[in-house]
């Protein structure tokens, strides 16, 4: 009798660790894109919480089909990036605002977890995806940075899509330009994946700060402040005033965290959000994902454009703290 429940203590311990070890299981990828964070109104119409849905998802499938094929995070990455500085809603390629000047001036940055391989680009005036010219610097460079006229030769040498300033001319950020000329607006996009390969990937691209002058560049293409990734612990993308964000180099401690001290990625992210860049003043937010997943989307302002999918079918779309939106994978 003894060794009859001891035989079905053990049967019972050991599905228990089967069915643990299934729900457990990392999914096999992810994907996570943000479209800024900043003082965005809670009074904003519901067609235009629509559209930036819409802009959101539309952003999230392109990198979704990618990583559903098992391709590379750094592909879907790109693609999902591109998607939004098409879209004027976003301040990033097509909608970025533009500078003290009346001028754009476009920032981006690209980071492979996989050998640690990044790209940046910074005051691009005329390249149509900045994040895929920053790309093209990472893959067919041997530098990692370049900048302005510059970074524009290389494109054109690169065959890169370029366009003059009415393609960048949008008639809402103009007027922003001129209502503002004494104030900056956030606003920055971004993209994290994990491939089926295991692999971390993240991209940043902004059109910077409203009315910005002197050259100014905030973190974006700034590696391990705007952006990082790292098979070891995790990918991130950042948004926000990047004067902070390059001060304390947010989303390089972020992996140092997690790496070093193993923290978890939601306690490392919510502690530089909440209680570091807070304390000292600075605003602003981030998406990652680790390489077992799970993913965190930190802010500390009114709302974050944000959203994720997950191979489990799971796909999440919000702007404030509430769910704004919820569904299965189409």
């Amino acid at each position: 009798m003894a060794k009859s429940i001891i035989k079905k203590t053990g049967f019972v311990l050991l599905l228990f660790l089967i069915v643990s070890c299934a729900k457990e299981k990392p999914p096999r990828y992810v994907i996570v894109i943000h479209g800024g964070a900043g003082a965005i109104s809670a009074d904003l119409p519901d067609s235009v919480k629509q559209a930036y849905i819409s802009g959101l998802n539309e952003a999230l499938s392109a990198g979704e089909k990618i990583l559903q094929k098992g391709g590379k995070s750094i592909d879907a990455v790109e693609a999902a990036i591109r998607v939004m500085e098409d879209n004027p809603l976003f301040n990033a390629g097509k909608g970025s605002v533009y500078t003290y000047e009346g001028k754009v001036s476009m920032d981006a940055s690209i980071m492979d977890g996989q050998g640690s391989k990044a790209g940046a680009v910074a005051g691009v005036e005329d390249v149509r995806h900045p994040i895929s010219l920053a790309r093209m610097v990472m893959d067919s460079s041997e530098y990692v940075f370049l900048s302005g006229r510059g970074a524009s030769e290389f494109a054109r040498t690169h065959q890169l899509e370029t366009a003059d300033s009415t393609y960048f001319f949008t008639p809402g950020r103009w007027e922003e330009h001129l209502r503002k000329l004494r104030e900056g607006k956030l606003g920055t996009v971004g993209c994290v994946a994990l491939d089926q390969q295991g692999n971390l990937a993240a991209g940043t691209s902004t059109g910077g700060l409203t009315n910005k002058r002197w050259g100014r560049i905030g973190d974006t293409p700034v590696i391990g402040a705007g952006t990082y990734a790292s098979n070891k612990s995790c990918a991130v993308s950042c948004t926000g005033v990047g004067e902070y964000f390059i001060r304390f180099v947010v989303a390089h401690s972020i992996a140092d965290m997690i790496e070093y001290k193993g923290w978890t990625l939601r306690q490392a992210a919510n502690f530089v959000i909440n209680e570091q860049l807070k304390r000292a003043g600075g605003e602003g937010g981030l998406i990652a994902v680790d390489r077992n997943g799970n993913i965190a989307m930190i802010y500390n302002t009114k709302g974050m454009f944000r959203a994720y999918a997950k191979s489990n079918g799971e796909r999440w779309t919000g702007i404030f703290a509430e769910k704004i939106k919820r569904s299965a994978k189409p």
